[in-house]
């Protein structure tokens, strides 16, 4: 009874892990790309793989995790679960020590787990299969009492479903890395208001204090002083003072927890540096056209897309990318890439506003067709 329940969370687990991120893999492929990124582990060259590694990773967590589920495989299916616990493990302690990768993107964009609490996850994670494992050892191999190995009763109906659940995962896959995933978790959902997310930012800022690392000239004693405690002490200032700042080990520390929502990172300039954010939420209507990697953008799409946005009549339009000169035919806005990335997936994009409102977002390709 408590194994097979314990059996059927780990198994819950597992799918549900796998769905988050099998409905947006190229979302999961970007977090893969901060891993193989140089402050992490310098591996450039594997970053254009970051989407294979996204669904072989994806697809044994659902795989293996219906196949505990349906008690199918045990030994094979609890060995690299085992495995797979480790190396994940190992990721997000790296991740949570060295304060590299913010999210390991565990649950995608449904849940947010901080890297220790990511870390955490994995060790229950691996304790709880290393019991089921001890648990079911005896049901691994089953003999009758002359010591020959019992046949296996038929499993037929449970690959059956096995098939049916893995046809059914390969078709969400498969939407996710072709248009959009097919449920949004993420900040800049279809009917999100973006000026509104906005006004609840400003009303419930996050809150940070920086924090001075300072040696002692004198002593060679190292002290970490709040902002407010240094300008109050004049002992770690004042003319003659041993105490000096060491430069780039000061810190920004949160101490209060803000509204949360990714709508922080939307602004949106012109190549000059000015703000064109305000107008384009205060908008009737703004349709834009977005590229996190507009040399990855075949002209001919480009084109395609620039000269049906312009059929818009009495909208605000604009091609927002990481270049000042991305668009031949519409004005050239700016943004951050990874701020981009976190709206849509596809590059390039369109989104559509009405009065700061997120009300139709589509793959350019979709979207000229």
């Amino acid at each position: 009874m408590l194994k097979g329940l314990l059996r059927f969370i780990i198994a819950v687990i597992f799918i549900l892990s796998g769905f988050v991120k099998a409905v947006d893999l190229v979302g999961f492929s970007f977090k893969m790309e901060e891993y193989f990124a140089p402050p992490v582990f310098n591996m450039p060259f594997l970053e254009k793989f970051a989407l294979l590694f996204s669904i072989i990773v994806v697809v044994l967590e659902l795989f293996l995790g219906f196949m505990l589920l349906l008690k199918l495989k045990l030994k094979f299916t609890l060995s690299i679960l085992i495995a797979l616990c480790i190396f994940f493990g190992f990721l997000t302690f790296y991740s949570a020590y060295f304060n590299v990768v913010t999210d390991c993107g565990c649950f995608g964009d449904a849940i947010k787990f901080t890297p220790w609490q990511s870390f955490l996850k994995d060790v229950v994670l691996l304790v709880g299969l290393i019991i089921l494992f001890v648990l079911y050892r005896k049901e691994f191999r089953k003999k009758d009492e002359y010591g020959v190995t019992e046949k296996e009763p038929s499993n037929t109906f449970k690959y059956i479903l096995l098939t049916v659940f893995s046809l059914g995962m390969i078709y969400v896959m498969a939407q996710g890395i072709m248009h959009e995933p097919i449920i949004d978790f993420r900040d800049y959902k279809i009917g999100t208001d973006i000026k509104g997310e906005k006004v609840k930012i400003e009303k419930n800022p996050s809150e940070y204090k920086t924090f001075y690392s300072l040696k002692n000239q004198k002593t060679g004693a190292v002290v970490k002083v709040n902002q407010d405690d240094y300008i109050k002490k004049t002992e770690y200032w004042a003319e003659g003072s041993p105490w000096k700042i060491e430069e780039g080990k000061n810190e920004s520390v949160l101490t209060k927890e803000g509204y949360k929502s990714e709508i922080v990172k939307f602004k949106i300039e012109d190549p000059t540096g000015m703000d064109a954010t305000n107008e384009i939420i205060n908008a009737p209507k703004a349709v834009l056209v977005f590229s996190y990697h507009p040399k990855d953008v075949p002209a001919d799409l480009l084109q395609k897309v620039e000269a049906k946005v312009k059929t818009q009549k009495g909208a605000l339009i604009y091609g927002v990318s990481t270049e000042p000169n991305t668009f031949k035919t519409i004005k050239n806005l700016m943004m951050d890439g990874t701020a981009i990335k976190t709206i849509a997936r596809s590059n390039p994009f369109v989104l559509i506003l009405e009065n700061g409102k997120i009300i139709d977002k589509q793959p350019a390709k979709d979207y000229v067709n």
